[in-house]
């Protein structure tokens, strides 16, 4: 299986959006250290009618990513850095977004439609820019056409532009404008410092800080990598049965109800823990994002495509969490929840070390991004470094569509040291059998 480089073309806005250069504010959330990443995925189409010059993707998505681009010209401009540290975006005529354009002579169905992260060959689908890469250039995306007609699209999206519901609005205007339709359907709306901006003077209120929250000056929230090693990706199908039946027996224990990334996420956290052997009283956090954008005063727009959600930090140390009673660790994911308010979202907040990082990207509504050929069969995160964790958990629709009897339950992608993944199997092999580990 290999992936040849064709070509790299810069598309550009079909029409100028703007007459003179400018510089773009971005927003205090847009600013936050654990965003300056790319965050890179792949959504995997099937073409049945390869042949067809209205079924090109080359042609059909460079010319709705010109369209959109007319609306979403920050995507094509230049990211640098202010003297006070803070991002900015220059913006002028003639930028644009590099697409590459590369084949494979591989077949969806020979790489099982993109269903295995651990596979070498997904990494060579998906643009990887690095830190300066993704200044100049904060969107590049990729386009492989496979020998059976279909093709992967990859994105590289400088996180400070824009988080996985941006990027998704970004990408349903492209696929609109590519069925056909002459406008999109949601403005976007800029004015990210006057609907985000931090509070005068900067100062930090919100009660989970002191208990929760390491603010170490100069800390880099991804510098832990090289001290972690080698991480291994793997997906792990969550059956609906083996789900509701835990869920149940926490609510017995309990007498809680818990949302399935509640429980799901206790779980999951307590078992990376334990396959990792950490030390007893390592502190260990678990970070999640929250969507803001109706909680700020006054709630965002619905235009508005930046960075709308901000990351949650419940802390214990490695003995409390595999000690304690898994409700009382899904409680206390499910008590965070209470800390997000206005105060807390414009206060400036990083994560500190030994972070699991988990997503929820179940609700980003993938499944409605149809260039014409239908949704993905396949939509699959390969970002490493995520909610100042370089170990991140996605929450992923089901498996690939394009097979059936793969509709129950979803996936659960886990990043991983390499030496504790084994053991990590272990305990998710428990989960499937309903050895949940209860009292």
């Amino acid at each position: 299986m290999h992936v040849k480089i064709i070509e790299t073309a810069l598309i550009v806005p079909s029409t100028p959006p703007f007459n003179d250069d400018h510089v773009l504010s971005l927003s205090h959330l847009d600013n936050d250290p654990n965003l300056r990443v790319s965050f890179r995925y792949v959504r995997a189409y099937h073409n049945t009618n390869p042949s067809a010059p209205s079924s090109n993707p080359r042609h059909v998505i460079s010319a709705a990513l010109s369209a959109a681009l007319v609306h979403y010209y920050p995507l094509a401009s230049t990211l640098r850095r202010r003297p006070d540290h803070r991002l900015e975006l220059f913006c002028s005529n003639g930028q644009g977004v590099p697409l590459i354009f590369a084949s494979s002579d591989a077949t969806l169905d020979s790489v099982s439609y993109l269903d295995d992260p651990a596979a070498d060959f997904v990494e060579q689908l998906v643009p990887d820019p690095n830190l300066d890469e993704a200044m100049v250039d904060p969107c590049v995306l990729q386009v492989t056409v496979f020998e059976c007609g279909g093709f992967p699209l990859g994105a590289a999206i400088n996180h400070a532009l824009c988080d996985g519901m941006g990027a998704t609005q970004f990408f349903n205007a492209v696929a609109e404008l590519a069925r056909g339709a002459t406008r999109v359907s949601v403005e976007p709306v800029w004015d990210r410092a006057g609907l985000l901006g931090p509070r005068d003077p900067p100062r930090i209120g919100a009660p989970v800080v002191h208990e929760c929250l390491s603010l170490e000056r100069g800390f880099s929230p991804y510098g832990q990598a090289k001290m972690v090693g080698p991480v291994a990706r793997e997906c792990f199908h969550v059956r609906d049965e083996s789900l509701e039946r835990f869920k149940s027996e926490l609510l017995e224990q309990s007498g809680l109800s818990f949302t399935t990334f509640e429980a799901l996420g206790a779980f999951i956290w307590r078992a990376k823990i334990k396959a990792l052997k950490l030390p007893s009283n390592e502190k260990v956090t678990f970070a999640y994002s929250i969507n803001v954008r109706k909680l700020v005063s006054p709630p965002l727009p619905a235009g508005h495509w930046g960075n709308g959600c901000v990351a949650m930090y419940v802390k214990l140390s490695a003995e409390d969490l595999t000690e304690k009673p898994i409700w009382a660790v899904a409680e206390r994911i499910k008590k965070s929840k209470s800390n997000t308010t206005d105060e807390y979202v414009r206060s400036g907040i990083t994560a500190g070390k030994e972070v699991s990082g988990f997503t929820y990207w179940r609700h980003l509504r993938h499944s409605t991004v149809d260039f014409g050929w239908g949704g993905p069969v396949t939509v699959l995160p390969l970002s490493r470094n995520l909610l100042g964790s370089v170990e991140p958990c996605f929450f992923l629709p089901p498996s690939s569509s394009a097979r059936e009897g793969k509709k129950d339950g979803f996936r659960v992608l886990v990043n991983l040291r390499q030496s504790a993944m084994s053991a990590f199997r272990e305990e998710m092999e428990k989960f499937s059998c309903h050895e949940f580990g209860l009292p």
